[in-house]
């Protein structure tokens, strides 16, 4: 779902690579924890033809963010190029 270009900058202010994220996620899913998450406000807007940025507010706990991510549509598939989170 992400583009080969993809990259992040996390509600910590450090930037991420696609590589750092995906390896981040797969070693998450070999010891899955249970959290609750919220997320609310959400509103997508077209940037520029067949990209969008959709911007959401989610709750952790006691840690709310904002996130935006940018997506491009390909012509197969929807593809995510960037997303930053901002704490609140």
């Amino acid at each position: 779902m992400t583009d080969s270009n993809f990259w992040e900058v996390g509600a910590s202010g450090c930037r991420y690579s696609r590589e750092y994220i995906l390896d981040t996620l797969e070693k998450r899913y070999e010891n899955p924890t249970e959290e609750i998450w919220e997320t609310k406000d959400f509103h997508c807007l077209e940037i520029a033809p067949e990209n969008y940025l959709l911007t959401y507010t989610l709750i952790q706990g006691e840690r709310m963010t904002r996130r935006s991510t940018i997506c491009r549509k390909s012509e197969l598939s929807w593809k995510i190029v960037y997303h930053q989170g901002t704490v609140v």
